[in-house]
């Protein structure tokens, strides 16, 4: 399949030119086109930034809610519809800040859906300031000083929570971003695809280069099925890993736990009842 079948014709893209989100947006469409997904099977949840406009340049189906809780709304989608392909996008500051207790109580339910963050260490859309993930020292037009507050590690809070599948990427290495998302995509369960991308206009230290010089593919050897092991390799950097870092099978997913399905997989929300069912159920209400 032709990844360029989730191409919108006629968009004004409102990213900088060069920014990493670009390359993302790229890999995921490659991943979804490789995987022969239809766009019309899939759904894409965002909240508010930057890498929140995503969906807004596919084609297909999507759902724009409010800041930090894509991830919410696409575990409600799956539990409604586990038949959909439910990836929730966003950047460090949606996912991580206003998302942040999504975040941590999402991994717990483990629902099958795809986590993607856009990692740019930066508030990309409100002007410059500094993120959950910016780095000690940090400077921007708020954090004059520059940032004293340790940064926030996403992959190692997800590995320690017990997320069924954590992943880190780098925007700039298109074909393992692809490889990553499509495994990510046919893992059962909650998966984090954690994907540094250069933000071009609000952060300069951060740049094409520094990622390049601080970044390395996790060695053959590392067992992803290794918990312990992943977290050690999640707590390093910089340099930082990229690839799979941790990755379990088996779990019970959110949807499949909560009883909305009769044993044909129709969700509750199908079945048809007749007048005297109707009847009964009402009865047992009362």
């Amino acid at each position: 399949m032709d990844h360029r079948i989730y191409d919108l014709d006629g968009i004004d893209n409102q990213w900088c030119p060069g920014c990493g989100d670009f390359q993302i947006l790229e890999a995921l469409k490659k991943a979804l086109a490789g995987l022969e997904l239809p766009p019309e099977k899939v759904v894409l949840f965002s909240g508010i930034g930057q890498a929140a406009k995503t969906p807004h340049f596919m084609k297909g189906n999507f759902f724009n809610g409010l800041h930090g809780r894509s991830i919410s709304n696409a575990t409600g989608m799956k539990v409604a519809n586990r038949a959909l392909t439910v990836i929730a996008i966003g950047g460090d500051g949606d996912m991580y800040g206003e998302g942040g207790n999504h975040f941590v109580h999402t991994i717990r339910r483990n629902p099958d859906i795809t986590n993607i963050a856009h990692n740019n260490m930066v508030y990309g859309l409100t002007k410059g300031q500094a993120s959950p993930t910016s780095s000690v020292g940090f400077k921007t037009p708020v954090q004059v000083d520059g940032v004293f507050s340790e940064p926030f590690n996403p992959v190692a809070v997800a590995v320690a929570l017990g997320a069924s599948f954590v992943a880190r990427a780098y925007s700039a290495n298109i074909d393992q971003t692809v490889g990553i998302i499509k495994e990510a995509i046919l893992h059962k369960g909650y998966a984090l695809v954690d994907i540094f991308q250069p933000c071009v206009t609000f952060n300069k230290v951060n740049t094409y280069a520094w990622f390049k010089a601080n970044t390395f593919d996790l060695p053959e050897d590392h067992d992803p099925t290794d918990r312990m092991a992943a977290l050690q390799r999640a707590l390093e950097g910089p340099p930082y890993p990229l690839g799979v870092l941790y990755k379990v099978e088996g779990r019970p997913t959110f949807e499949d736990s909560m009883g909305c399905y009769y044993e044909d997989d129709t969700p509750l929300y199908r079945r048809v009842y007749g007048p005297e069912r109707i009847k009964d159920l009402l009865a047992s209400f009362r």
